[in-house]
C-alpha cells in the first residue's frame, strides 16, 4: 500500500498537467501519452550517458514543454482540431522516443538517479518516502496555484471559460493556449522522468493509456473533494491520483488480472462521472419531494 501512495503522489504531477488542459483550458489534449514517455526517455538517456540526474530531469521538463508547444501550434496556427492535434503529436513522439532511447527499453538499475539516496538509505517503501513525494507534489501544486492567480494565469482561465470574450479584451488566446499546453506537458514529462527513475527503466509503451489514468485522477478527486476554488481543485486532483492508485492496488490485491487494469481504469472514470449525476438526481428528487409535501400541507390548510 505504501508503494501505491508513492506512485499516487508522483502521478499527481501528471494529473495536475491533465487538469490544466482539460479543466482550465478546456482542451482535450491527447499529447499526454507521448510526452510522458518523452520525459522518461530523455531523463533515462541522459542519466545513462553520465549527466547529473537533476539536469537530466530538467531536460525532460524542457522536452515536455516543446511537445506541448507543438500541439498548441498545430491547433492555433494550423487550425487543426484539438483532438487531432494531440493525436498527431502523440504519434510523432512514438518515433521520436524510440530515436531518443535507441531501443524499446532502457534500464537505469545500475545508474545514479534522483531517488538513489532514498534507495541507498533504505527509505523507499517507507513513510519517509511518502512524505518526501508528498512535499514534491505539494510544491508543484502550490506553484500551479500561484501561476493561475497571476494575470497570465487568469487569462489562461478566461481562455478556457470564454475564448471570444477574453479575445475582445485584447488577449492573444493563441498564445495562452500554447503556453497552457506547454506547461501541462512539462508537468507530464516531469512525472515521466520521475517514474522512470522510480521504476528503474524507461519503456516505449509506458505512456500508453495514461490519459485515462489522468482523467480518472482529476474526475475522482474533484468528485470526492470538490472544486470550489483553484486551491481546493488542485489539491483534489493530487488526492484523486492517490485514491486512483490505491484502488488499482486493491484490485490487484484481491486477485484481478493485471492485464485488466486499463479496463478497471475506464470503469473508474465511468463511475466517477455517473455518481455525481445520480447525486444530483437524488438531490433534485428530495427537493421535489419536499415541495410536494409543502404543497400538500398548504392544500390541507386551505381546505
Amino acid at each position: 500500500m505504501i508503494a501505491a501512495l508513492e506512485l499516487g503522489l508522483i502521478y499527481g504531477l501528471m494529473a495536475l498537467g491533465v487538469y490544466l488542459t482539460f479543466r482550465i483550458l478546456d482542451f482535450p489534449d491527447l499529447t499526454v501519452d507521448g510526452s510522458f514517455t518523452t520525459g522518461a526517455a530523455v531523463a533515462a538517456m541522459l542519466v545513462v550517458g553520465g549527466t547529473n540526474p537533476l539536469l537530466a530531469t530538467l531536460a525532460a521538463i524542457a522536452a515536455g514543454l516543446a511537445a506541448g508547444a507543438v500541439t498548441g501550434v498545430l491547433h492555433t496556427k494550423g487550425k487543426i482540431n484539438p483532438l487531432l492535434a494531440g493525436i498527431l503529436t502523440q504519434i510523432a513522439l512514438y518515433s521520436i522516443n524510440l530515436r531518443i532511447m535507441g531501443a524499446a527499453n532502457l534500464s537505469l538499475l545500475r545508474e545514479d538517479t534522483l531517488l538513489t539516496p532514498l534507495r541507498d538509505g533504505g527509505l523507499m517503501g517507507t513513510a519517509v518516502a511518502v512524505v518526501i513525494f508528498a512535499v514534491v507534489a505539494l510544491v508543484f501544486k502550490l506553484l500551479l496555484d500561484w501561476f493561475l492567480h497571476t494575470d497570465l494565469g487568469l487569462a489562461l482561465q478566461a481562455t478556457g471559460d470564454n475564448e471570444e470574450m477574453i479575445r475582445s479584451f485584447g488577449v492573444n488566446t493563441d498564445r495562452t493556449k500554447v503556453l497552457g499546453l506547454a506547461l501541462s506537458n512539462a508537468l507530464v514529462a516531469l512525472c515521466g522522468a520521475l517514474i522512470a527513475q522510480y521504476q528503474g527503466f524507461a519503456d516505449i509503451g509506458m505512456g500508453i493509456g495514461l490519459i485515462v489514468a489522468g482523467l480518472a485522477s482529476v474526475i475522482i478527486g474533484q468528485a470526492i473533494f470538490g472544486t470550489r476554488t483553484i486551491v481546493i481543485a488542485t489539491l483534489a486532483v493530487v488526492l484523486g491520483s492517490v485514491v486512483y492508485r490505491v484502488v488499482i492496488q486493491l484490485a490487484l490485491t484481491i486477485g484481478l488480472d493485471p492485464n485488466d487494469m486499463k479496463l478497471i481504469s475506464a470503469v473508474l472514470v465511468v463511475i466517477a462521472l455517473v455518481l455525481p449525476q445520480w447525486g444530483l438526481f437524488k438531490g433534485l428528487g428530495a427537493r421535489l419531494g419536499l415541495r410536494r409535501t409543502h404543497v400538500g400541507a398548504k392544500a390541507k390548510v386551505d381546505a
